[in-house]
């Protein structure tokens, strides 16, 4: 119940920063997880890390904690995950400014982001995740937890995500996973997620109850 206890108490210190009413079950983290593919060489940087649940779940995946960087806004939060995750690098600061918080010319390989995206404006959606998949160049992916059933934008570079229901999760949650190009440029700025407000199809899949 500890961690139980943990999640409300940050909850009931910033509501805002929490995307959900209640923390994220082990079947979401590890549905969450198993979309990083551990022998893809880099950094995974997590955004809006919480209490650690998907945390635990990347570390259980033999993703060394010395190749996790974990960013959560929430102070409160932050404290706790440096308590519980030795060797994971913590930063307290805002997920949608990441590259500050990443060590010059780090090569990268996924964002995983449990922020509430759908209550930010699109363009910064928008610009977070294309500005993600750029800096991991071919095959890098950026994995987006969701509670609601429209993904955050239409697509990246043109590819639409590829969506997970988790159903064991209260309330059901999706993942989606969207992917980088072979040829997506490197630094592409906010503007180069201008075809993500074109409809394309989503792909999609559900994991039984």
């Amino acid at each position: 119940m500890s961690g139980y206890g943990d999640f409300l108490r940050g909850l009931w210190r910033n509501p805002g920063a929490v995307s959900a009413p209640t923390p994220s079950s082990p079947a979401l983290a590890s549905a969450i997880s198993a979309k990083v593919d551990p022998l893809r060489p880099g950094l995974v940087i997590e955004l809006g890390a919480g209490t650690g649940v998907v945390t635990e779940a990347l570390l259980a995946r033999n993703i060394a904690p010395e190749r996790v960087i974990a960013i959560e806004y929430s102070a409160y939060f932050a404290q706790l995950l440096k308590q519980r995750f030795a060797g994971v690098t913590v930063v307290q600061g805002d997920a949608f400014d990441f590259e500050r918080h990443l060590p010059a010319g780090a090569q990268v390989a996924a964002v995983v982001s449990g922020v509430p995206l759908l209550n930010f404006p699109l363009a910064r959606r928008r610009a977070l995740i294309t500005r993600a998949l750029a800096l991991q160049g071919p095959s890098g992916r950026f994995i987006q937890l969701s509670y609601g059933w429209r993904p955050p934008i239409s697509s990246a570079f043109g590819i639409a995500p590829e969506k997970t229901v988790i159903w064991r999760n209260l309330p059901p949650a999706h993942v989606w996973t969207f992917s980088a190009q072979a040829h997506a440029p490197q630094g592409a700025n906010d503007n180069a997620g201008c075809a993500m407000d074109k409809p394309a199809p989503v792909l999609g899949r559900a994991l039984p109850p």
